[in-house]
């Protein structure tokens, strides 16, 4: 198994070719074969790896999701900064419980206030769905807010651990409509700054819509 998921890393299949959302998933992944692939990539950011209940999912994001991905975090970072809201950037940090047999990297994730081990607000890109819940497998991992970039617009979850029962469908979180961590930032407006191609004109933008 581990033979074979490292020849498929090494393929260069996974590449970006004309701008593919390139997905591998395998299941009776045990988790020292996950760790193994996580030991196998290394700093490669060519790829985002999820484990859930052995089921490994491996993804080489588009340039578009690229794109995306880097515009939301330098809106958050900008509006954190001109705030001088106290955080800690962890980028797409492996976050992982064995006991609980979960494991993701995020596109982006933050610390708000003191730095953790775990992200307090993990942030996703979807242009393809997978196989894997990714808030079955933040909510094992306990992270406060999933923010889904989803067909041009941001979906907020906010994990509810006091009343679990009540989201099932959604595997613990509520989706919200502002944000609990950052209950002054304008949602509507970072979809729309986000949206606009040009780097410095988004945060003009941006800027001008949170004074």
């Amino acid at each position: 198994m581990v033979s074979s998921l490292f020849e498929l890393i090494d393929e260069p299949e996974l590449a970006l070719i004309d701008d593919p959302e390139e997905k591998f998933t395998t299941s009776e992944v045990s988790w020292q074969q996950y760790e193994a692939v996580l030991a196998k990539l290394g700093d490669n950011n060519h790829y985002r790896v999820t484990y859930l209940d052995g089921v490994l999912e491996i993804v080489s994001p588009s340039i578009r999701h690229e794109k995306l991905k880097k515009r939301l975090a330098t809106l958050v970072e900008f509006y954190l900064q001109r705030k001088r809201i106290k955080h800690t950037p962890m980028g797409s940090t492996t976050v992982r419980n064995r006991l609980k047999k979960a494991g993701a990297e995020p596109d982006e994730c933050y610390c708000i206030g003191d730095e953790k081990s775990i992200p307090d607000l993990a942030i996703e890109v979807i242009i393809t769905s997978g196989s894997i819940s990714k808030l079955e497998t933040y909510r094992r991992l306990g992270v406060t807010e999933v923010w889904l970039w989803i067909s041009n617009q941001l979906k907020l979850y906010r994990l509810r651990e006091e009343t679990p029962l009540e989201f099932l469908e959604t595997h613990g979180y509520e989706q919200i409509a502002s944000s609990e961590l950052l209950p002054e930032l304008n949602i509507p407006l970072r979809e729309q700054c986000a949206l606009i191609s040009d780097q410095l004109e988004a945060i003009d933008f941006f800027e001008q819509g949170i004074k």
